[in-house]
């Protein structure tokens, strides 16, 4: 955008910032929390919001309603999520008084080899088409998580997508938006124009759209459990799909499947606990950031501040450079975690933060010395899960197998081919992965399940939200509204390096003082319209026995309880 129209933008953008005239709290804040007592809800689509909750009153556990949840949003909410993608989680577990964590990523196909790749003179693993797809871990996710924490037979989690799957559903406004964009890259893939396109088109908004296919599906994985998925027929198809297009995925890679249970990793922030997933994830760039930023008193700069915006964005640029370097799959290269958010480390890397300037290239240091959809459940019993999903670049890699009523992931395209990288392709690995849960503990009790939906906006976005409401005080719902800043262009686990120290998004709130600040300090700022993420979270009030929950207003959700 020319500076002039970016001018024009920010001004116009800040006249019409505060129009809610709430009478309460921030003026940028859409609506109250959702307050309840015996369990809450929180995704980006109403219908999956409902399921949840309906599976709540069935007697079903957090983790029943969340998978319920999930599973709606596979069909609700195809931009972001379905069975052909992965998901993670993080529980606290009520009885045991403790969090588990969920890796439900699937690996690469055992028969692609790097060798292969740079013999056909491939440099980057492509978005889209056969190259890209890995095994789907979604399904086999559901199951573990079910196994250890559900209460529910699966039949009836699953039975209300299923019944939405034939029946149909109107499709929301946001979804809507995507699905249309989507058509155009990926309806030249076999199989998909006859599951998302029966017209010739995508769906619009407030058509009913109908899944059969999807229905199907679920149908024999509700009675045949996740061997259904992995060892029937639905393998059998997906092998027959990917032989016939190029593809490499086969039925003995999803034979061989298995998610696996980790340990969640922390940093204190100010009192709290903040917790992610350990890599081949991205979440400990969270961690890394905030403690580089409690070396500062963020409180005092003020929210909206310029000076408190170049902390962030330099402080990101930081831990950035160390995810490009070290995050991967643990199986296949040895990640320093614990080193990479000790305090010890975090203030080496701070002394590195120039506090008048932006940085314009940064190196890793020396430890050793990227549409998802993200939903939240709570119950009566204390239970409560985190949880992420996704396709990755929305609806995936294009590649839809006959008759099944889903799209394979394109996660493969998040390795790098650079030999001796951490992140180096490899067959049977799983690649570096950006969707992440989060969950924040005071005293060793649970206080918020949350996470930020979008790509390499999820660590600025848990960050962000955690400032908000530590530092800044804000309410579950105002943390999430508040406007946020996407920094783009850091060094990547896929090989791209920083040098000119990228680019800022700005979205509409921010007084034009402030970015003009960033730009005096050597900031290159843009308006951006989307990518800041897509927030859903529940707060335990332990004092009065109540859960808050929100939902992100830049997109088609809702929180609800009962």
């Amino acid at each position: 955008m020319k500076p002039i129209n970016l001018l024009i933008t920010l001004l116009m953008s800040a006249s019409i910032a505060h129009g809610q005239d709430r009478i309460t709290g921030h003026n940028f804040a859409t609506r109250s929390e959702i307050i309840a007592t015996h369990g809450m809800a929180a995704t980006s689509q109403p219908l999956a919001t409902q399921v949840a909750l309906d599976i709540l009153k069935k007697g079903g556990s957090a983790i029943d309603a969340a998978i319920a949840a999930d599973a709606m949003l596979g069909l609700t909410e195809p931009t972001g999520a379905g069975i052909g993608g992965d998901i993670f989680a993080i529980v606290w577990d009520a009885k045991t008084q403790k969090l588990y964590g969920l890796n439900g990523s699937g690996r690469s196909p055992k028969s692609l080899t790097l060798e292969y790749l740079k013999k056909n003179g491939i440099t980057h693993i492509p978005a889209l088409g056969p190259l890209p797809v890995s095994v789907p871990g979604c399904v086999d996710g559901w199951f573990e998580l079910h196994a250890k924490f559900g209460k529910l037979p699966m039949d009836q989690i699953l039975a209300p997508t299923i019944s939405y799957a034939r029946e149909g559903f109107p499709v929301t406004e946001v979804i809507a938006y995507y699905m249309q964009r989507s058509g155009n890259s990926l309806g030249k893939f076999p199989g998909f124009k006859e599951t998302y396109m029966p017209n010739g088109k995508m769906p619009a908004k407030g058509e009913v759209f109908k899944n059969p296919f999807l229905a199907n599906t679920l149908e024999k994985i509700a009675k045949g459990g996740r061997d259904a998925f992995y060892k029937g027929d639905i393998a059998r198809a997906i092998e027959k799909y990917m032989k016939e297009n190029g593809g490499f995925l086969s039925y003995n890679d999803l034979a061989t499947h298995q998610s696996e249970w980790v340990e969640p990793v922390s940093t204190n922030y100010r009192g709290y606990d903040v917790w992610e997933l350990p890599p081949n994830g991205q979440g400990i760039a969270a961690l890394q950031i905030l403690n580089i930023l409690e070396g500062y008193d963020i409180k005092g700069m003020g929210f909206g501040s310029t000076q408190y915006l170049h902390t962030l964005i330099e402080a990101k640029k930081i831990a950035f450079e160390d995810r490009a370097k070290f995050y991967a799959d643990q199986a296949f290269a040895d990640v320093p975690v614990k080193q990479l958010i000790s305090k010890e480390y975090a203030a080496k890397r701070r002394a590195l933060l120039n506090p008048e300037r932006a940085t314009r290239r940064l190196d890793a240091g020396d430890p050793r010395t990227d549409n998802t959809i993200y939903l939240t459940v709570a119950d009566s019993e204390g239970n409560m899960v985190s949880l992420i999903q996704s396709n990755y670049r929305g609806m995936g890699s294009g590649m839809t197998p006959t008759g099944l009523g889903f799209v394979l992931q394109d996660r493969g395209e998040m390795f790098t081919l650079e030999e001796g990288h951490a992140n180096c392709y490899a067959p049977g690995k799983r690649p570096f992965h950006t969707i992440i849960p989060s969950f924040i503990t005071k005293d060793g009790k649970p206080y918020v399940s949350f996470g930020v939906m979008g790509g390499a906006m999820q660590p600025q976005g848990h960050v962000q939200i955690v400032v908000n409401l530590i530092d800044f005080g804000m309410n579950l719902q105002e943390a999430g509204d508040a406007p946020r800043i996407h920094h783009d262009g850091s060094s990547e686990p896929t090989g791209e390096k920083m040098t000119n120290g990228g680019e800022v998004n700005v979205e509409s709130g921010f007084p034009y003082e402030t970015i003009r600040g960033l730009m005096q300090m050597g900031h290159k700022v843009t308006f951006e319209v989307g990518p800041y993420g897509g927030y859903q979270a529940i707060m335990w009030d332990a004092t009065n026995k109540v859960y808050f929950g929100a939902s992100e207003s830049r997109k088609d959700g809702q929180a609800a309880g009962y």
